[in-house]
């Protein structure tokens, strides 16, 4: 039976709203309210933040607080590495998705040698980097630095040295340079992206499984194939962010919803059957922002039932 680490991580400094440092204390009071037990359950880590960066005045502009989400990466990439090596599957709860990039990171440290794979569910594709991002919001660029491209063709921002040291180093956190090849990236419900994206994702072959596709062709379907897309890689890391599903169907509690996605089943469906690959060793929940949620606290309870719905199967690893 794997031994679950549940490693909470309150950053939402890469994000361009406030609020998603608050998503595990809503998602652990949507367990509480629900009568669980939950995480009592687990043993758990915290993660030093520094959300008191959101009052520096001094900023990079096309790289915001990039020196505080480099320093969060590192220790999230630090934490989740440990508990690898230890033998326990790191479920990891962060605030804004930039925290991916350290989590991935993590898996490929105490990995090296191995060829990891990305299952992102998301309404983003969050492949820009500071050289292309309309917004300069970190939690747009994790899967660029994972990658390590840059995307100079599609350049529309003069990064000052500065934003670029910064970068550079945050493409070698854990270890040095590319931890994911391009084409070993599966999206699904990618649906609001801007071109230097598509481009990207042309450029790499990246699947995107878009939610009509998904519900025309089969969860089912569409996971095997994904998991073959990767079969030549060892493990994989499974990224959630909320957002993935449908605003109007269930909550706005997200900094950046998008209507049309997954209804929650959806999304349990999708990370059973893939970890019943037995190559997932680490699973993301990203982005719940209660202050934005129109419905109490709706999107931090829906998050909760994915996270309960999956937990057997991941102690069955």
């Amino acid at each position: 039976m794997k031994e679950i680490k549940i490693i909470k991580n309150r950053s939402d400094i890469g994000a361009g709203t406030r609020g998603s440092d608050m998503g595990i204390d809503a998602i652990e009071i949507a367990a509480i309210n629900k009568g669980s037990n939950y995480f009592d359950r687990y043993d758990f880590e915290d993660v030093i933040t520094e959300n008191e960066s959101i009052y520096n005045k001094e900023n990079n502009s096309f790289g915001k607080r990039i020196e505080n989400v480099f320093n969060q990466c590192k220790r999230l990439s630090n934490h989740v590495k440990v508990n690898l090596q230890e033998g326990k599957f790191p479920v990891v709860i962060s605030g804004d998705h930039s925290s991916a990039l350290g989590t991935i990171s993590g898996v490929k440290a105490a990995n090296p040698t191995e060829r990891v794979g990305v299952i992102w569910i998301d309404a983003h594709g969050d492949l820009h980097s500071p050289y292309t991002s309309p917004s300069g919001n970190i939690h747009g660029m994790p899967l660029a630095a994972a990658i390590a491209d840059d995307n100079f063709d599609c350049q529309i921002n003069d990064v000052d040295r500065e934003t670029t040291a910064f970068w550079d180093r945050m493409k070698n956190i854990g270890t040095p340079g590319q931890k994911v090849l391009g084409e070993d990236i599966v999206f699904f419900g990618v649906r609001d992206t801007e071109e230097p994206e598509d481009k990207q994702m042309e450029k790499f072959g990246i699947k995107n499984y878009m939610v009509a596709e998904v519900r025309h062709r089969g969860i089912e379907t569409c996971v095997k194939e994904a998991l073959e897309k990767l079969s030549n890689c060892d493990i994989l890391y499974v990224s959630f962010d909320v957002d993935a599903m449908d605003c109007d169907m269930i909550s706005y509690g997200t900094g950046t919803p998008v209507p049309k996605g997954f209804d929650e089943f959806e999304v349990i469906d999708i990370i059973k059957l893939l970890l019943q690959s037995k190559k997932v060793a680490c699973v993301e929940f990203v982005e719940v922002n209660p202050l934005l949620d129109k419905k109490g606290n709706k999107m931090a309870e829906t998050a909760f039932h994915v996270l309960e719905s999956i937990t057997e199967d991941i102690e069955a690893l």
